[in-house]
């Protein structure tokens, strides 16, 4: 038995290209989550605004006008969605990116405002304050399964360029060495 040994083994060392290469996708994760959450809550301000304001000038229950106000935030984060967090995804499917959007934002519809149905019809709870707190609570929920299925499914990435352009410059550098004979020796050789 060794001294000074506890019997533990450590992993090997991460290589350093290997920890870039992480270290470059948790800062592409978080650029995206930091766009995303600039749209999200510029949308979340149109959707509370918007829920307040309908509240304040029609005689809508509060789910028809939570459910208003959610559409006109959809439009709202759709733009800024397409065009500031992921401008640089695929934009060659348009028809399908639109379908999908729809599809994920009503299912997050659902969840919001399912929130908000089951705070005022299963437990009463109707004063514009705490219309508000489930109204924001069914958005922070709704915002998870938005991120989630928007950049899993409808603002998807592009392939990556760098693995091919590290290839190519592979191949540029790497010159056939040809076999020499001696009939292909320098003439001081012979």
């Amino acid at each position: 038995m060794e001294h000074g040994s506890s019997g533990a083994h450590t992993a090997p060392p991460t290589p350093p290209a290997t920890r870039g290469a992480l270290r470059e996708r948790i800062d592409r994760l978080v650029r995206e989550v930091v766009k995303f959450g600039a749209v999200g809550g510029a949308g979340v301000l149109v959707n509370l605004l918007a829920f307040n304001l309908i509240r304040h000038v029609t005689d809508l229950h509060v789910v028809r006008a939570s459910i208003l106000a959610t559409v006109v935030a959809i439009v709202f984060n759709y733009l800024g969605f397409r065009y500031f967090t992921y401008r640089d995804r695929d934009k060659s499917r348009r028809t399908r990116e639109m379908s999908l959007f729809l599809l994920f934002s009503a299912v997050g519809l659902v969840i919001e405002n399912g929130v908000l149905y089951t705070a005022t019809y299963g437990f009463g709870w109707d004063s514009p304050l705490q219309s508000n707190i489930f109204k924001f609570l069914g958005i922070g929920i709704g915002t998870l399964f938005r991120f989630w299925s928007y950049r899993s499914w409808v603002f998807r990435a592009l392939p990556a360029r760098e693995p091919v352009t590290r290839a190519e410059t592979f191949l540029e550098h790497e010159q056939p060495t040809a076999v020499r004979t001696p009939d292909d020796a320098p003439a001081t050789q012979r």
